[in-house]
C-alpha cells in the first residue's frame, strides 16, 4: 500500500502534461540507480531495494547501508492495518503536528512472487519463538534473522503481523529476482482518515470500510502513549 500523491504533486506546479513530464523526468535523474536485477520491474515493484541508507531499521531490515526488502500482506485488510498503523505512529512521534483535515489516498496493488527459498515464521519449529518474532517495538532478533536467511540464500519470509488484529500473514521479499511479474497485478484505490477515533479507511468498489479505534494498536507502547486530543 502507497500514498497516491507520486502525479498529483507534479501536476500542481506544471501547466500542461508535458511539462509535468519533463519535471518528471528532471526528478527521477536525482534518485539513486535502480539495481541492475530489478530494472524490468514497475516502479512500484522496485523502489524497495533502490534507496540507502535506510534511515531507520524495520522488523527484518537494519537501518543503514542494507539489502532492500519489498513489504506486502497477504490481505488487504492486513496492509491496511500496517499502513493506518505506521501513519499513527508518525503523530505519535510528532505530537504538536494537528491531525489532517482530509482523508489520505492510497494504493494497494497486489503481485505475484514464485520462490523454492522460503521460511514460514508461523510454522513449526519457528513458531517457539513467536513472542520473540511478534514483539511490538524490539526488531533485533528478527533483524538478526533475516541476515541469516540472506547467507543461506532465502527469498522469502512469510510471518505473522503485529499491527493486524486477526494476526493474519505478511510477506517479505528480500530480493527482487523472487517477483513472478513485472508489474502489479491489481490495484485498489482507499482514502485513510486519521483522528483523535483512531483512523478509518474507506474503499469505493468495491465498498469496503475499515476502522481501527484507539485500542486497536495498544499493545504497542508508543500508541498506547498517543495524546489523541490535538
Amino acid at each position: 500500500m502507497v500514498e497516491a500523491q507520486h502525479h498529483i504533486s507534479t501536476m500542481k506546479l506544471t501547466d500542461n502534461a508535458a511539462e509535468q513530464v519533463l519535471l518528471e523526468q528532471l526528478i527521477e535523474s536525482t534518485k539513486p540507480a535502480i539495481p541492475p536485477e530489478c530494472s524490468h520491474l514497475d516502479f512500484l515493484l522496485f523502489t524497495p531495494f533502490r534507496y540507502a541508507p535506510y534511515p531507520r531499521g524495520s522488523r527484518l531490515r537494519r537501518a543503514g547501508f542494507t539489502s532492500g526488502i519489498f513489504y506486502g500482506s497477504e490481505a488487504p485488510e492486513t496492509a491496511l492495518a500496517e499502513a493506518c498503523f505506521y501513519r499513527l505512529l508518525f503523530f505519535h512521534e510528532s505530537p504538536d503536528t494537528p491531525w489532517p483535515g482530509n482523508a489520505g489516498e492510497y494504493t494497494a496493488f497486489a503481485c505475484e512472487y514464485a520462490t523454492g527459498r522460503a521460511i514460514d515464521l508461523t510454522q513449526p519449529p519457528f513458531t517457539d519463538r513467536r513472542a520473540t518474532w511478534t514483539h511490538p517495538t524490539d526488531y533485533a532478533q528478527c533483524q538478526h534473522l533475516a541476515d541469516l536467511a540472506r547467507e543461506e540464500r532465502i527469498e522469502v519470509i512469510r510471518y505473522e503481523s503485529v499491527r493486524d488484529p486477526v494476526h493474519r500473514a505478511n510477506i517479505a521479499l528480500l530480493t527482487c529476482k523472487a517477483f513472478a511479474s513485472t508489474e502489479p497485478v491489481a490495484r485498489l484505490s482507499w482514502r485513510i482518515l486519521l483522528g483523535g477515533n483512531g483512523a478509518r479507511a474507506r474503499c469505493e468498489m468495491p465498498h469496503q470500510i475499515l476502522e481501527f479505534d484507539r485500542a486497536a494498536f495498544s499493545a504497542d507502547p508508543r500508541i498506547a502513549a498517543m495524546r489523541w486530543h490535538r
